[in-house]
Parts: structure tokens; C-alpha cells; sequence
């Protein structure tokens, strides 16, 4: 089965749109880490996962959860337009009484799975849910992306083993390996090495693509789900801010209260993605 190219390119601007004008319109936020998962969030919620927007809670469905939560506004985005809740929610952003707090919140937000933000405790959990299917003799996948500095918890290590000694091959971690974290590039912090080697010594089938590239990622996803003994890591080689040249190169890109130019930036790729899509999407 071949991914439908032109309706995830499409579903991918449309992401990137509504994550920057929601937090454009907030006035702050984690732009660098919520723009680097759009690609993988357009594969998977546009191509990829068996779900249902009209049953969130179906006992079928294939489950998400977004360790790194700082990249919330991203997960929002797919969420409202796949059509899990209104579009206009998007712009109550970490407003007060919101349903879309800064970190996703599963008693809050249909379609979210797992309430994460304290960074390691999302994997754990999603290999939790994934031993749960496996116990079950349930064919529910669980997908979930970790961040490249959230790797710097240990517990993150401690359930890699967990899934690989469970041989959980219904479990798939995506890693956004944007090499950057909040207080700097992950190298300079605590240097991640090859985490391709890494994943492979922890009993991972694991491979590595090019994370603005929606075909190799889908075809990365294809290709694990032939493991029949082993969970499957797929690093993704991705950019901070990705999608947005500007932000991209800045180097405190991790969170951002936008100065007069970075609104400005802003403002025209918003406009520049809305004449792409010909139309303004709300």
C-alpha cells in the first residue's frame, strides 16, 4: 500500500498552519519543538492510525501519545482537523478554562491518550498501553514520539528494555531528533551519540529517515510493522522549527515570545501557507 502523497502534503501545511496561527494568536510558545513533529503527525493521524474523531474512546483504535507534550500545539492542530473538536478551540490555547492546555491532557482533550509533559513519563506509559494489547491478544498499534533532549531521562532507557524484553513489535517510538533542547543543542548538553546504535543495542528494529520527508516516513512505518519480535524505533533527522526557514536558524527557537521581526516572519508564512491551500482556513 502506497501513501497518498498529495492528500498528506496537504494535511501537513494544514497542520503547520493552525500550529502557528494558534500560537501566534496566544502570543507565545513552543514553536521549535511543536513544528518539528508536523510531518510525522500528517502521517500518521492523515494515513497511518485507526482511529475515529466521532468515538475517541473506540476500544479499537490505535493509540497516540506525544512524550515530549511541549509539542502539544502541534498534536492540536491534527486533532481539530481531523475532526476531533471545533477549529476555532485552537485559539483558546493555555487560556484560562481552556480544554487545550500548554501540555496535552487526556481528561481535558478528545483524542488525547495520555496526559504527558514531565518529560520520560510518556514512553513509559505508551509502553504500558502497548503490553496491555499484547496481554490482551488485541492488534491495537501504539505510536509514540519522544524528543531528542527528553532521551536525557534515564526512564526513558528503562522502558526501551521494558518493550524490547516484552518483545512489544506493536509498539513504534518516534524520535525527533531536532538536536536541540531548551538550553541548547543536544550535543553540547549531553551528546546523544548514534542513537541508531543505541536503539539497536536495546533490542530495537530501528531505522533512520529524513523527518521532512512524509514517504519515508511512511514507508519506515510500512517496513516495522513486518517485526514480529521487536518494538520499532524510527529516528527522525528533523529540524527545530521545521518548516519555518526563519525560525529554524534562531537559536533559542525552543520556546518564543516572537520580537516585532519573528511576528513579522511569522505572519508571512502564515500567509504564504493560506495561498498554498487557496484557501484561509479558520
Amino acid at each position: 500500500m502506497e501513501i497518498d502523497l498529495q492528500k498528506v502534503e496537504r494535511y501537513r501545511d494544514e497542520i503547520r498552519l493552525m500550529t502557528l496561527k494558534e500560537l501566534h494568536h496566544l502570543g507565545f510558545g513552543h514553536y521549535g519543538g511543536s513544528l518539528s513533529i508536523v510531518e510525522v503527525l500528517a502521517v500518521l493521524y492523515g494515513e497511518v492510525m485507526k482511529v475515529d474523531p466521532i468515538e475517541p474512546l473506540w476500544e479499537d483504535r490505535d493509540y497516540f501519545i506525544l512524550s515530549k507534550g511541549h509539542g502539544g500545539p502541534g498534536l492540536y492542530a491534527a486533532l481539530a482537523l481531523k475532526g476531533y473538536f471545533p477549529l476555532d478551540r485552537l485559539y483558546t490555547l493555555n487560556q484560562n478554562g481552556t480544554t487545550l492546555p500548554s501540555h496535552p491532557d487526556r481528561h481535558l482533550t478528545p483524542g488525547v491518550d495520555m496526559t504527558t509533559g514531565s518529560l520520560g513519563q510518556g514512553i513509559s506509559a505508551a509502553v504500558g498501553v502497548a503490553l496491555s494489547h499484547k496481554l490482551s491478544a488485541k492488534d491495537n498499534f501504539t505510536y509514540c514520539i519522544v524528543g531528542d533532549g527528553e532521551l536525557n531521562e534515564g526512564e526513558c532507557w528503562e522502558a526501551f528494555q521494558f518493550a524490547a524484553h516484552h518483545k512489544l513489535n506493536h509498539l513504534f517510538v518516534f524520535v525527533d531528533d531536532n538536536k536541540k533542547q531548551l538550553d541548547g543543542p543536544t550535543k553540547d548538553i549531553i551528546d546523544p551519540l548514534d542513537l541508531e546504535e543505541k536503539f539497536n543495542a536495546f533490542g530495537f528494529y530501528t531505522m533512520k529517515v529524513d523527518g521532512r520527508s512524509l514517504k519515508q516516513i511512511y514507508e519506515a512505518i510500512e517496513k516495522g510493522k513486518e517485526q514480529s519480535n521487536k518494538p520499532v524505533a524510527i529516528i527522525l533527522d528533523t529540524i527545530k522549527a521545521q518548516g519555518v526557514p526563519y525560525l529554524e536558524v534562531k537559536a533559542d527557537n525552543h520556546h518564543i515570545r516572537p520580537s516585532k521581526a519573528d511576528e513579522e516572519a511569522i505572519l508571512a508564512v502564515i500567509k504564504e501557507l493560506e495561498n498554498k491551500l487557496g484557501k484561509v482556513v479558520s
